[in-house]
């Protein structure tokens, strides 16, 4: 007599088959989903899993003047309330070298204003992104200008680039500003983000 079905939880005993070779998953913990691995068999990953695994944000916190390239002193990691980031993977920085925590594409941007001291008739700056794929020499790989007109006048740019992580050991970036010979100026530190720099990790190298 034909079966039109086979009753498994009564008439199989030890762990049931699976079919093309799966691994029978059937939990994970919080925030997982179940991947095809490429093979035949299924794996937990996290749900963040090639997307954004590092947004870190940095800011100056005291004031200088004229020329910074680089800029090697007074930076502090976001903190004011309601602001945030990922905490699990983050930037680290040491006299403005800044060090990438992985591997990956990320996006780097500098934001950074400035003021005309008194009796200039105008300021012109610019903002440079660096980076060394040696963990030595640097390049500019990344500029922006800006020129403000009259005495105490502001303005800002940004600068902003996307870098490719091989190594978290020879690929390192900093940033810094630079005046125009005949001008002098200032770039403000303050607890808020008036002079910033933003790490975005948006995928895999």
């Amino acid at each position: 007599m034909a079966l039109s079905k086979i009753d498994v939880a009564n008439m199989v005993t030890g762990a049931t088959p699976v079919a093309n070779g799966g691994t029978g998953l059937t939990s994970g913990t919080t925030n997982q989903f179940l991947k095809f691995t490429g093979s035949t068999t299924l794996a937990s990953a996290a749900d963040n899993e090639g997307g954004i695994t590092v947004a870190d944000q940095f800011r100056v916190n005291a004031t200088f003047t004229n020329d910074a390239l680089p800029i090697t002193a007074n930076w502090e990691r976001i903190d004011t309330s309601g602001q945030g980031g990922l905490t699990g993977s983050q930037m680290s920085e040491s006299s403005g070298i800044y060090t990438f925590p992985s591997t990956g594409i990320y996006l780097v941007r500098f934001t950074a204003g400035c003021r005309a001291y008194s009796g200039n008739s105008e300021t012109q700056f610019e903002v440079h992104i660096q980076v060394t794929t040696n963990n030595s020499d640097y390049a500019s790989v990344a500029e922006s200008h800006a020129c403000g007109s009259g005495s105490n006048s502001d303005t800002s740019t940004v600068a902003e680039t996307l870098i490719d992580v091989t190594s978290t050991s020879n690929v390192k970036v900093r940033v810094g500003v630079n005046c125009a010979a005949s001008n002098s100026m200032t770039l403000a530190g303050s607890a808020k983000n008036d002079n910033s720099l933003t790490f975005l990790r948006i995928g895999d190298t």
